[in-house]
């Protein structure tokens, strides 16, 4: 069966309908934007609106955070309050999911971001995203792990408790309920 990431015209309607709901709900998240010019850019792009409804049907509440001047592109975080539920209880990459010889969990991290067409997190977009509210905090989400501490079968993860960001190390093949990824995504 053919996976074709495209939506059909009813779909498309209801994720604009939702992200445009959101926008307006969140103007503190992308000051100075307007939601016309975006809506074109994302009706222009049929790829990037079935990454987006991934993210939505999954928890994420992508929402956009801001605009890059020098690419021309739109800048969506997963803007959910805890970590999305549909992408939790996942070790961090396919490496490590194959390197548990039992209890292996459903999926991984870097895996499910690259199907659905995003990147998970950096540190630094993970402190961005902080600014903008209070994320996770009941729940944690991997980010992008430094090579240099996934040679050695380590991955990174962050979380927000006592009103700061805390960013914690933990072997990538290990998974937790509460764990999951938040993905970004530009237009």
């Amino acid at each position: 069966m053919e996976n074709k990431k495209e939506l059909s015209s009813e779909e498309r309607g209801e994720l604009l309908k939702t992200l445009k709901t959101r926008f307006d709900k969140n103007m503190n998240r992308h000051k100075g934007l307007e939601w016309d010019k975006l809506q074109a850019k994302l009706e222009a792009n049929s790829e990037k609106l079935w990454s987006l409804n991934e993210m939505e049907k999954t928890g994420g509440e992508p929402d956009v955070i801001g605009f890059d001047d020098k690419t021309g592109e739109y800048i969506f975080y997963d803007c959910s309050a805890e970590t999305p539920k549909g992408r939790r209880s996942i070790c961090y990459d396919r490496e490590a999911l194959e390197s548990r010889k039992e209890f292996k969990p459903a999926n991984n991290a870097v895996g499910m971001a690259a199907d659905m067409g995003i990147e998970l997190l950096s540190e630094e977009q993970y402190r961005d995203l902080q600014k903008l509210g209070n994320f996770d905090i009941k729940t944690s989400s991997w980010i992008k792990t430094p090579s240099e501490i996934r040679k050695l079968g380590g991955a990174i993860f962050c979380d927000r408790r006592y009103d700061h960001v805390f960013v914690y190390h933990n072997g990538a093949e290990s998974y937790y309920g509460v764990r999951g990824f938040r993905g970004s995504l530009r237009v």
